[in-house]
């Protein structure tokens, strides 16, 4: 290999929360001589690494910033969202709350949030915290609750804490994404893995290259080797009238034997 040549690979990016590890399992079973790096990144900074070309496509979190319309999406699936509380907490006595529930709690608001609130419920803090994991130390401490997509509560989980679904919440969106100029082949591999697409699908692109100049030459020579004029069915009774005219047979079914026609004057009887 000279030092020009690179094996090829994809990377793929994922942000907090999304669990990449079904749709990695597939693509090394479909395409094991590419291999996929996983690439972590904030979900803030999802956008700039892709663009940035840090990864070929990635797991991000709906909606896309303003100013990123040269991105393709492939929404995937609505999160619910959670009120992160203590065990010993009121919310934890009940299995959903509302906004009108935490009126009186102090929401904890993280720089990193994914929500997308207008306006958060509840009380704000003082400040807000730097991080989602550093809002759960928060409300481990008794500070207040938080409010966070449930893949995110499941990631920083803590025994001493629990969550309950929030009704009417915001919810975030998860995605695959990828630059519309850089949809490469692997890029639509890997949607066809995301989307649930099957092997022979997914291999579709390719082997519909590759096949088809032979389906085309296979119809032209048997087209080329069926005598012209001749439709199926033909021969079967082209067959039949020659051997009738073997067999002596006229071609009203009579014997080829019998008298010619006008062949010389009868005789007169004495």
């Amino acid at each position: 290999m000279t030092g020009s040549e690179v094996s090829p690979s994809f990377r793929l990016a994922y942000v907090p929360g999304v669990t990449p590890a079904k749709w990695v399992r597939i693509w090394n079973e479909r395409l094991p001589g590419i291999p996929l790096h996983l690439v972590a990144v904030p979900a803030a900074e999802a956008c700039d690494v892709l663009r940035g070309g840090g990864a070929d496509a990635g797991f991000v979190r709906l909606p896309l910033p303003a100013d990123r319309t040269d991105f393709s999406a492939i929404p995937l699936y609505t999160e619910t969202t959670v009120v992160v509380v203590p065990k010993d907490h009121v919310v934890a006595a009940v299995e959903e709350v509302s906004s009108a529930d935490l009126a009186d709690e102090i929401v904890l608001h993280p720089l990193d949030d994914v929500i997308g609130w207008e306006r958060p419920p509840g009380r704000p803090a003082i400040e807000r915290p730097a991080t989602t994991a550093d809002a759960v130390e928060l409300v481990a401490a008794g500070v207040g609750v938080l409010v966070v997509p449930q893949s995110l509560a499941r990631l920083h989980h803590r025994k001493d804490l629990t969550y309950r679904p929030l009704t009417d919440a915001p919810q975030s969106r998860v995605a695959l994404s990828w630059p519309e100029d850089a949809t490469t082949d692997m890029v639509e591999d890997f949607i066809g893995i995301v989307r649930g697409r099957t092997v022979n699908s997914s291999r579709g692109r390719a082997q519909a290259k590759a096949e088809a100049p032979d389906k085309t030459a296979k119809t032209t020579r048997t087209a080329k080797a069926q005598p012209k004029g001749k439709r199926p069915g033909a021969g079967g009774a082209q067959r039949k009238a020659t051997a009738g005219r073997a067999a002596g047979k006229g071609p009203r079914g009579g014997s080829g034997g019998g008298a010619k026609r006008g062949g010389g004057k009868p005789r007169r009887r004495s």
